[in-house]
């Protein structure tokens, strides 16, 4: 037993406790105070450094899939090249902010070290381009065009260029197969946009930063389906942007190709045809102005008679569409809207407008037998029309006398098409119209397709016009204000023009329908829409949405979403009109119609060929050379901006893109060796499941020795009929 007083001990167990107590006490009011100076005081503060920690992503781009012509050519596709990118996040971790290692770079590179520090700097509302727009957390690239010794300095010397990493990627790429561009067809890439973004964040094919997406041509209308989906590893980081750990990851899901109904071989002939067609037009004199041809623009589309799929589209000028890619210098993109280069980002197949001419005389034929009047009826073709004081004359003022309407295609006959269009006027109550006015030559332009948009699957086509009582009315009213303005009775002829227009410019007149009735006055038409109607009246009455795309083949191959010819119409004359027009057309190309001097020795009872020469009067131009052919197989449209008649100067291209379809040769026999399509291709192109395309080797085109070169030499002259 202890010998120490049980009383001595209790004063010392209380002292412990006490001291204890006072411990405890002081270690909770020091954890209460903490938390008051955490919580309450710098509450707010650690609110927004702990907001600061989060998850981000880095996105690993998917590959966009390839367009490919009928055969599996690619059109436009990828190419492995160099690129050098910098992490921002290694380079923010340095006490210069990555400065050194930058100009280090720009050295390696040939470049200045503040382009390479522009290249990596974000994007925000102040910042001017260049600059990146993608997420901070995912390599940015410097450049796409670094040589091979440039990287492996890079790799070789990894402790000098920390964060820069220099690895092979894919690129977009347009290889112009046989040194066919199909520049507006194709379209371009460029960087999603920050309204693009918020714009999709809900839909079924939401953006990301990194994109590129389509901003014309079929990149633009089959974005999504190229486009793919891109990987995302999502990373846990702190406030400071530190790395703490990795989240999860999407694959990148590589996009689909594209094949389209483009065949590269006949879109090179195409382009050069258009192309040549142009500069030998140019170098003729126009006698009525006493100048050379200007030959300005042009467009040529070939047609699938029975499904309206586009063989070939080709639009002067042109450009190169690898300018766009790595992004487009300031420079080049001022030349590109320039209008001193005229608009060459202009797809002029589907938005170019302009008076149609004589190649509009279906439409008028068509409309003349919807009123009653019989397709073989006869009608005078005098050498000129009058009404009242004004006279309308023939081309080059010939008559042929009383002829069918089917004649009055061959011989492109104005006067025929003048006397009915005014007469339809008049029986439709003239200025003062019945409320039953049946308007049929207006009416059957518009059932034609023209006025409205073909539905071609490509972005931003225009839908011409057609001037009828409705649209004189809203352009009357929308006007107005401008003309009563500028008008002078007995001025100047715009000034006249000017104050006629605002007295009475919403009147539908005599002289309006008269001058419709030939393609000419305010009509306005585009080559695909001549296309479309002229391929109906082949294939017997349907007017078929024009398409380029064919198929969407998943990049294994496995997958294949075929794109099948739509209809939205059909002509509306019966059969037997459709066979006289047919009929009519065929006439064209045969002794005596205006376009026969261009098919000399062509084999027409092996392949029928018909035709319609045009030739549009332009206040303050010169004239619009239009050329509408068509085969059982294809359909052929070409016009030329200021370039004269419509045989004379579209003609011999036309002819030439058709010797190269079905292989015809100088004597007018056919070479099968030689043909290029002489039937329009069916199958789809193989795609292996590695995502390989066996696609034939394209050559480019080299033409064959002018056959007439004396004929060539008569573009301007009357012999060209119209």
């Amino acid at each position: 037993m202890s010998n120490i007083p049980e009383t001595g001990r209790t004063p010392r167990v209380r002292i412990r406790l006490v001291v204890i107590q006072v411990l405890v006490l002081s270690l909770l009011l020091t954890l209460g105070g903490r938390l008051w100076y955490l919580q309450i005081r710098n509450g707010d503060e650690y609110t927004a450094e702990a907001a600061g920690n989060g998850v981000q992503q880095v996105v690993q781009p998917a590959v966009r899939g390839s367009i490919l012509d009928a055969r599996g050519v690619p059109l436009a596709d990828n190419e492995t090249r160099l690129v050098v990118s910098a992490s921002r996040t290694d380079l923010m971790k340095m006490k210069d902010d990555g400065k050194a290692v930058l100009a280090r770079l720009a050295g390696v590179l040939g470049m200045t070290p503040k382009e390479v520090a522009d290249k990596v700097r974000l994007c925000d509302s102040k910042t001017p381009q260049p600059c990146w727009n993608g997420s901070p957390y995912q390599p940015i690239p410097v450049t796409d065009e670094a040589t091979t010794k440039q990287a492996l300095q890079i790799r070789e010397r990894a402790e000098d260029f920390p964060g820069i990493t220099a690895e092979p990627a894919a690129v977009r790429r347009y290889p112009a197969p046989g040194k066919a561009r199909t520049s507006q067809v194709l379209g371009y890439l460029s960087p999603v946009t920050d309204e693009e973004i918020e714009k999709a964040k809900d839909g079924p094919s939401p953006y990301l930063r990194s994109d590129m997406v389509g901003r014309s041509g079929l990149e633009r209308t089959y974005d999504k389906e190229l486009r793919g989906k891109a990987g995302v590893t999502r990373y846990e980081v702190d406030n400071l942007g530190r790395v703490m750990g990795e989240a999860e990851n999407d694959p990148t899901v590589p996009g689909s190709n594209v094949v389209t109904s483009i065949d590269a071989r006949v879109q090179s002939v195409a382009e050069y045809e258009l192309h040549q067609a142009m500069k030998t037009v140019r170098k003729e004199t126009d006698k009525i102005t006493g100048r050379p041809y200007e030959a300005d623009a042009g467009a040529v589309v070939v047609m699938e008679s029975k499904t309206g799929r586009v063989v070939a589209m080709a639009s002067q000028p042109d450009y190169d569409p690898n300018a766009w890619i790595g992004g487009i210098s300031g420079k080049e993109y001022a030349r590109l809207t320039d209008k001193n280069s005229n608009y060459p980002l202009l797809n002029r197949a589907i938005q170019g407008q302009a008076p149609a001419g004589s190649v509009f005389k279906v439409v008028s034929a068509s409309a003349a037998v919807r009123a009653g009047h019989p397709f073989d009826g006869l009608y005078n073709c005098s050498s000129s029309y009058s009404m009242g004081n004004r006279s309308f004359a023939n081309f080059e003022s010939k008559g042929h006398g009383p002829i069918t309407l089917g004649d009055a295609l061959k011989y492109s006959c104005n006067t025929v098409f003048y006397r009915l269009g005014h007469q339809e006027w008049q029986r439709d109550g003239g200025i003062k119209p019945k409320k039953s006015a049946h308007d049929w030559f207006y009416r059957t332009a518009h059932d034609f397709g023209f006025g409205s948009e073909t539905g071609i699957d490509l972005p931003n086509e225009v839908k011409g016009r057609i001037p009828d009582r409705q649209w004189k009315q809203a352009f009357w009213k929308a006007n107005k204000d401008a003309w009563c303005k500028q008008g002078k009775k007995g001025g100047s002829y715009v000034e006249q023009i000017a104050y006629e227009s605002c007295l009475e410019g919403n009147q539908l007149k005599a002289f309006d329908s008269i001058n419709f009735a030939i393609g000419q006055g305010d009509v306005l038409i585009t080559p695909v829409q001549l296309a479309t109607a002229y391929a109906a009246i082949s294939n017997g009455g349907t007017l078929y949405n024009p398409t380029l795309g064919k198929a969407v083949i998943s990049a294994d191959g496995k997958k294949i979403e075929e794109i099948r010819p739509k209809a939205h119409g059909k002509l509306p004359v019966d059969a037997e009109t459709v066979r006289d027009l047919d009929k009519g057309l065929r006439s064209v190309v045969e002794p005596g119609g205006t376009a026969a001097w261009r098919f000399g020795g062509w084999p027409q009872d092996k392949i029928p060929m018909r035709a319609k020469t045009g030739t549009a009067q332009v206040y303050g131009k010169q004239t619009t050379s239009w050329f509408a052919t068509y085969t059982d197989d294809y359909t052929i449209v070409m016009t030329i901006s200021q370039g004269g008649t419509g045989s004379g100067a579209s003609g011999p291209a036309v002819r030439n893109i058709y010797d190269a379809l079905y292989g015809v040769s100088d004597e007018g026999k056919i070479d099968s060796k030689k043909a290029l399509l002489p039937k329009p291709q069916k199958e789809l192109p193989k795609i292996g499941t590695d995502g390989s395309i066996d696609a034939p080797e394209i050559r480019p085109y080299v033409p064959e020795k002018p056959k007439d070169p004396a004929a060539d030499q008569q573009i301007a002259i009357g012999r060209s009929g119209d």
